[in-house]
């Protein structure tokens, strides 16, 4: 699983190249995707972690761009599916054809590659969303009763557009929990757009440098699963999370206000996770609150229900949870 270069590095070694090496990936991603670092952050603490995301944002704001740049940097195969009302689950993980033997061959589909875009995951019915969520928690997909493993690391980011909604089909709460983090990309800023101009509008082209190895990736995921965690902070995650059960006697007085649902024991899990990750990339060797408050917004987000008060009232979901931390 390991070159041998990682073979005598201790755990701790091994964090502290991981800390010096994105930092480097970071400067790569840069030459291409100008400002956006905390998008950038959250999604490779997900790509770190295990994990997938959900992100939001209006056309035009580089989400291909940023999987593509990411996938170079990264060393990973890279496969975009655009979803669309027609689109089939076999269109997405592959078939059996009989080839010139008459015997039946697989032929797999774009969701084999390490980093899969999935473009408008809205757009397409919800038989052809779980083709997708299968292979996104199984890791493997399953044709004619044969699993095939993917390959790894495996990686979905899958885009919405928050604006048109009309002929989607919106993704359940329960397919929504199989996310771990859900970003919102805001427009950039006035100096930041002015810079998209210049490096996108001269012709100029960039080199970007591969700066992991799959073998480094997925060896960095399993260290990232060991980093220890205290009691305090384990506690600190599930009350969190309870805060948000409205049915439950430890939810708080502002989610039985403005919540109709709260979240569940992966929410607990995924705040866990995103914290060992964002600690080691910060270079602490255990998480405490600060990271799981760091990674809070964008694993609950998803995971509770606003109800019609918080709507009318505009009481979004980040405000919410970051009431709920505060309190």
């Amino acid at each position: 699983m390991q070159d041998s270069s990682n073979n005598n590095l201790s755990e701790v070694d091994q964090l502290n190249s991981l800390v010096e090496k994105t930092q480097l990936l970071k400067k790569e991603i840069a030459k291409i995707i100008i400002g956006q670092e905390t998008i950038v952050d959250q999604v490779l603490i997900s790509i770190f972690s295990k994990g997938h995301c959900l992100l939001v944002g209006v056309p035009g704001l580089a989400k291909t761009l940023l999987v593509n740049t990411i996938s170079s940097a990264l060393g990973l195969s890279y496969n975009r599916i655009q979803f669309t009302p027609d689109l089939m689950p076999s269109d997405i993980v592959g078939s059996e054809v009989l080839d010139e033997n008459r015997k039946f061959k697989f032929i797999k589909g774009p969701i084999f590659a390490n980093i899969i875009l999935a473009d408008e995951i809205n757009r397409t019915p919800p038989k052809t969303q779980a083709a997708l969520l299968e292979a996104m928690q199984e890791h493997s997909v399953t044709v004619s009763g044969n699993s095939n493993k993917l390959e790894e690391p495996f990686f979905v980011l899958a885009t919405q557009n928050p604006i048109e909604q009309e002929g989607t089909y919106p993704l359940p709460e329960a397919q929504l929990d199989r996310f771990m983090f859900m970003l919102w990309l805001n427009y950039p800023s006035f100096e930041e757009e002015i810079n998209i101009l210049k490096s996108t509008t001269t012709g100029k082209s960039v080199q970007i440098n591969k700066i992991f190895s799959k073998e480094e990736i997925i060896l960095m995921q399993e260290i990232i699963r060991r980093i220890p965690v205290t009691d305090n902070v384990y506690e600190y995650a599930v009350k969190l999370v309870e805060k948000t059960r409205v049915s439950t006697p430890t939810a708080h007085p502002i989610a039985q206000k403005y919540l109709s649902w709260g979240a569940g024991p992966r929410a607990s899990q995924y705040l866990i996770i995103g914290a060992k990750c964002h600690a080691a990339l910060k270079g602490k060797y255990s998480p405490d609150i600060e990271d799981i408050n760091a990674v809070a917004v964008s694993v609950l987000r998803h995971r509770i229900v606003q109800n019609y008060s918080s709507q009318a009232e505009g009481y979004t979901t980040e405000k919410i949870i970051n009431d709920l931390i505060n309190s």
